[in-house]
């Protein structure tokens, strides 16, 4: 039901004008006044583990566009910037990860990632046993260094719903792959250089060519990497890039551009009669992972309402620091992309515009 009316209008706006005063508090130059980079700031972490190695692009504005099927309902701010997202791009490794296994690139999920690694960081015993599918609910429990980083560095991390034993980047034991959730974005990077791996070719080459074109993107969103994620496959050399903006590079993209990929998630992989992501992956991405019933394949759930109350239960999100959320509700037809609002404040915003379209 698409919305009309002057009462559910004034409605809309006061969601719209709700989100533009609940504005992220971050610098717009990304650095803290001591220059520490605000991503590492806010994440508490102290040299050397706040390194950084990648870009780090000034933001932009508060913005944000919802649509209603087709229709587009509303678009505030500067839709055309494009930002870091941080952990949105997680939510893109998830699509790229169906791809390789549509092009049969990866045979299952449950195959272990080891045995199509083209190097050594899957050898060890607390290691090989770990799947593409531990990998992308971040219950992989891989232990070693990427590009720099240990994972160590995120051990005992908290992030949405989820409670630490200690202090983040305290050192903890390690338990069996798939048994334990833990959000680590050095856990993220090996996932995302595994994919890299079966792919032979950079992966905002991959991302570009298999989804962003076809849906109509524009050409102003890039895919950064880290002055150490060089790597050679095939005598090649290529960038592995993070997913996030933990410590600089990421996805940087506009709020246009991340509608687009909301509106793909949320119509099943087609657009415009196509079929661009493999036929039943957007229902795999949502599928509660059993330690985590709040986590999909790098998606968020909306289980038990835990991120949003006022929200459909059957919602799904991609979620960046900052912040930056794809808001994709089935039980309405809506697809909204926020960037650059306090998460805190985040709800208020949700109930507004539930409240308009039910007008």
């Amino acid at each position: 039901m698409l919305i009309a009316g002057m009462n559910t209008m004034n409605k809309l706006n006061d969601a719209i004008d709700w989100a533009k005063s609940a504005e992220s508090h971050w610098p717009k130059s990304m650095r803290m006044p001591d220059g520490q980079f605000v991503m590492t700031y806010d994440s508490g972490e102290k040299a050397p583990d706040n390194e950084v190695l990648g870009p780090v692009t000034p933001r932009g504005g508060h913005a944000g566009i919802v649509y209603q099927g087709d229709k587009k309902l509303a678009e505030w701010g500067d839709v055309d910037n494009a930002d870091m997202t941080f952990s949105v791009a997680k939510s893109y490794l998830a699509l790229l990860a169906g791809l390789a296994l549509g092009d049969g690139l990866i045979k299952s999920l449950d195959d272990r990632a080891g045995d199509y690694a083209l190097d050594d960081g899957f050898k060890s015993d607390q290691n090989k046993d770990i799947t593409w599918r531990h990998l992308l609910t971040q219950t992989s429990e891989w232990s070693g260094s990427v590009f720099g980083k240990e994972d160590r560095i995120d051990h005992n991390r908290v992030v949405g719903v989820t409670v630490a034993d200690a202090p983040k980047g305290t050192r903890r034991a390690m338990k069996k792959p798939g048994t334990f959730y833990e959000y680590n974005d050095v856990r993220v990077n090996r996932l995302s250089y595994s994919l890299l791996q079966v792919f032979k070719e950079p992966l905002p080459s991959v991302l570009k060519r298999r989804i962003m074109d076809p849906i109509g993107a524009s050409n102003g969103w890039k895919w950064d990497g880290y002055k150490t994620s060089t790597v050679t496959i095939d005598g090649k050399e290529m960038l592995s890039v993070p997913g996030g903006g933990h410590w600089g590079g990421g996805i940087v993209i506009s709020a246009r551009d991340l509608s687009l990929m909301g509106r793909l998630v949320a119509n099943a992989g087609v657009w415009e009669g196509k079929q661009i992501l493999p036929k039943g992956w957007t229902a795999e991405l949502v599928k509660p992972c059993p330690v985590a019933p709040f986590y999909g394949l790098m998606w968020w759930l909306n289980t038990d309402k835990r991120q949003f109350a006022a929200a459909s239960e059957r919602s799904y999100f991609a979620l960046g620091w900052g912040s930056h959320i794809v808001w994709i509700d089935p039980d309405n037809d809506l697809v909204t992309v926020l960037r650059w609002i306090d998460r805190k404040k985040a709800p208020g915003f949700v109930e507004r515009l539930l409240d308009a379209i039910k007008t």
